[in-house]
């Protein structure tokens, strides 16, 4: 099997292993109870997956409302990601993480996170424009940002190691509905997308019109935008058919966008009244 994890934003090597299959339960501190055996694995489609890619706006600050309760899978097809709570606390009710073995990364493994207690998620603010939560889980602390029906995972450094179960895995990439759900929302994903786009564009004018370097900068990293976004979205399910997950990475790009904008114009207009202010006190003096 081929190893992913350095990959930007990459995927999950597998599932569950069809023969010689190792399916490993590990109780950690702080985790959430495990989801019967076999169930978590093979999620049920949320009846309101099909209707995620419809609620989605261009620009808009999503919040955990549009998750509670939905099974997330990576790239739409491994692992299960379940959350509940609001914008201020999220407790993470199943966590599934699948990946390969640490002994022979030729097998498949799938790690239930679980224990007496829920894993908690706490609020850190938007730096990136986003609502962003961060829970300490042993052998694998994650960080998520909160988008329309779905969940962006930064890219992991290195891969999280369960010793005990042989496991290895990375979480980094997009959670959202199960690939095959969304196919019939294609026509209004390419719709928002294409709003979402034009969004992009107008945050982009602003920031070319900021005169600074970390402005010139983040119009220089935008080249490579598109580039990695089809890196990420390569192995969402039947995504070359539905969009999905192009949409959330420019939604998610443009609030990261509008993000530095306004702290572009606030040291601009702190820049200024500084100046002003200097100025003044030069004309004041004999």
């Amino acid at each position: 099997m081929r190893r992913r994890f350095p990959l930007l934003f990459c995927g999950f090597i597998g599932m569950v292993l069809a023969v010689s299959e190792a399916h490993a339960q590990l109780a950690l501190p702080g985790a959430a109870s495990a989801a019967p055996q076999g169930a978590a694995s093979t999620p049920a489609k949320s009846k309101n997956a099909g209707a995620t890619a419809k609620n989605a706006k261009a620009a808009a600050a999503p919040g955990v409302a549009s998750l509670v309760g939905r099974p997330l899978l990576l790239n739409g097809k491994t692992g299960l990601f379940q959350i509940s709570g609001d914008d201020k606390m999220v407790t993470i009710d199943k966590l599934q993480l699948a990946g390969e073995g640490v002994s022979d990364p030729s097998q498949s493994c799938l790690v239930d996170i679980v224990g007496e207690k829920p894993i908690q998620a706490t609020n850190v603010g938007r730096p990136d424009g986003l609502e962003r939560f961060e829970a300490d889980i042993p052998a694998c602390p994650i960080a998520f940002d909160v988008l329309n029906g779905a969940v962006l995972v930064p890219p992991q450094i290195t891969a999280c190691v369960f010793k005990a179960a042989d496991c290895q895995t990375s979480p980094g990439g997009l959670w959202g509905p199960d690939g095959s759900s969304l196919v019939g929302d294609a026509a209004t994903v390419a719709k928002e997308r294409a709003q979402a786009e034009k969004a992009m564009g107008k945050v982009l004018q602003g920031i070319q019109a900021q005169d600074s370097p970390a402005a010139a900068n983040l119009m220089q990293d935008q080249i490579s935008f598109a580039g990695q976004r089809d890196e990420t979205c390569r192995d969402y399910v039947k995504e070359n058919v539905h969009g999905f997950c192009a949409l959330q990475l420019t939604e998610a790009r443009t609030a990261l966008l509008e993000a530095r904008l306004a702290e572009f114009r606030a040291q601009g207009a702190k820049a200024k009244s500084d100046k002003a202010k200097k100025t003044k006190k030069g004309a004041e003096q004999p």
